[in-house]
């Protein structure tokens, strides 16, 4: 709670951020090995579906870099330039992420119309024996992941490709063992378009949450309707507008609002008790802990230019 014992700097846990790029980078170690590897056998086995594996597991490479990257610039102290520091980053590197997982499966999608119409021959042995590997290898890059702080979006972004990977790499096993048993190449292209509708819903996710932040939308948590009434069970207040919720980054929610109080609060020098109260209750209920109020007097709304609910 920001009250009259706080300060206003907006703190970041730098021993969880410390904790999550340890977590990320060996994440990304076990990826980029596995990713080169598995081109080197999609170049000599003609499978799509390795390569549109390889290329999803690049576009994870790349976000848990950007989430890597992030962590780094989230720990940058507020200025007078950036008064929230740069903590924001995270969101931005998720909606990167998302963008890129699009991009990445269009041009799989378009591929795997290609070959689904005229399918090539593929070595199925191949596909069993690489998928195998690929889902030992995102099984250890998502239980690493799980140890990271999920609340965060970004962590959680890429704990979302290591998840969409291990589906796509049992898709890919599958593909190879219909490819042994019948001959059907066909089964490769299918295997690399289920791998795309994967990687679409990934991309989904990430693009919703993270655009949810930048256009400042109310957190998912905090009802406003909610937070009005509790506001309104303090005797002292008489209403409550110009009321908003947003969020900077994952975890830190942050919210505004003019409150009207009794007069006599203001002429007896009551006001500051008011205001601990009024976070007190924002922090209790809401898990609102920075909120910015303006307390004003009931005449005060002749002065409002653009008061709204």
């Amino acid at each position: 709670m920001i009250g009259p014992k706080d300060d206003h700097s907006h703190r970041w846990a730098r021993g969880d951020s410390v904790s999550d790029r340890r977590h990320l980078k060996a994440a990304l170690i076990l990826i980029v090995a596995f990713m080169l590897a598995e081109v080197a056998v999609a170049a000599l086995s003609g499978s799509l579906a390795l390569l549109a594996d390889a290329g999803h597991m690049l576009v994870d490479a790349g976000a848990i870099g950007a989430s890597v990257w992030a962590t780094h610039l989230a720990e940058r102290p507020a200025s007078h330039r950036w008064t929230y520091g740069l903590k924001r980053a995270e969101i931005i590197a998720a909606a990167v992420n998302g963008v890129t997982l699009l991009v990445a499966a269009a041009l799989i999608l378009v591929e795997g119309v290609r070959r689904l119409v005229h399918p090539p021959a593929v070595d199925g042995a191949a596909l069993v024996v690489v998928a195998t590997v690929g889902i030992a290898v995102n099984l250890a890059a998502t239980l690493v992941l799980g140890h990271a702080d999920r609340d965060s979006l970004n962590i959680e972004g890429a704990f979302q490709h290591m998840v969409t990977d291990l589906f796509a790499f049992v898709g890919t096993a599958v593909a190879g063992i219909v490819i042994l048993a019948t001959g059907y190449d066909r089964a490769d292209a299918i295997a690399s378009i289920v791998i795309v509708v994967l990687m679409l819903r990934a991309a989904w996710r990430l693009l919703g949450a993270s655009g949810h932040v930048l256009l400042e939308g109310t957190p998912h948590a905090v009802d406003l309707d909610e937070v009005r009434r509790h506001l309104l069970e303090l005797p002292e207040v008489l209403s409550v507008h110009d009321l908003h919720a947003w969020t900077v980054t994952s975890s830190l929610p942050i919210l505004s609002a003019h409150v009207v109080i009794d007069d006599r609060c203001i002429a007896e020098g009551a006001a500051a008790q008011v205001l601990d109260h009024l976070q007190e209750c924002l922090a209790g209920h809401f898990d609102v802990e920075h909120s910015t109020l303006q307390l004003e007097p009931s005449t005060h709304a002749d002065h409002e230019r653009a008061m709204h609910d």
